[in-house]
């Protein structure tokens, strides 16, 4: 369906006036242990990030969380101070850009390409680590899953930006 300026809504989800950045890295070396907040890191094509725990093939090979929902849910969990995104052991935080406009599309992150795969819903550990309500808290803000399509190396402060598909 084409919109009266003669724009259509493929057309607007494909097309992102500005790339977002890389702000933080986080590493699970093991199950319940504390996460690594390394400045790089190397995405590994068909797996993840080197030293994920959760590094294996499929569709969740990384997680990443938008950075502007991070005051968010610590609002909703009745957080006063900054949230540590460490808490919410997602891989990356990205700010600048949309993540959920980049769910079933390319994109690099320093010199890796990742494709978003879902949402990235959160586990009932948000109970025991934001407090109560802390997993309603993250519900809807919880970020995205991806996979590695090419490898490389990520540093904080990289650009994320959508590569153009076809």
């Amino acid at each position: 369906m084409e919109e009266p300026t003669g724009i259509t809504l493929e057309h607007l989800r494909s097309t992102f006036p500005r790339g977002g950045e890389l702000v933080w890295i986080g590493i699970r070396p093991g199950r319940r242990t504390a996460m690594e907040a390394p400045e790089a890191v190397t995405a590994v094509a068909g797996s993840g990030l080197e030293g994920d725990r959760y590094a294996a093939s499929g569709k969740r090979q990384v997680t990443l969380i938008q950075a502007e929902h991070l005051p968010v849910i610590a609002a909703l969990a009745g957080w006063e101070s900054p949230l540590d995104p460490a808490l919410l052991r997602r891989n990356l935080v990205v700010g600048g850009i949309n993540l959920l406009a980049l769910k079933d599309c390319r994109f690099r992150i320093g010199e890796a390409v990742l494709e978003g795969t879902g949402l990235c819903h959160p586990c009932s550990r948000m109970e025991e680590v934001l407090g109560p309500g802390g997993y309603n808290a993250v519900r809807g803000h919880g970020g995205l899953t991806a996979r590695v399509l090419e490898g490389g190396g990520m540093r904080v402060a990289d650009p994320v930006a959508p590569l153009q598909s076809g």
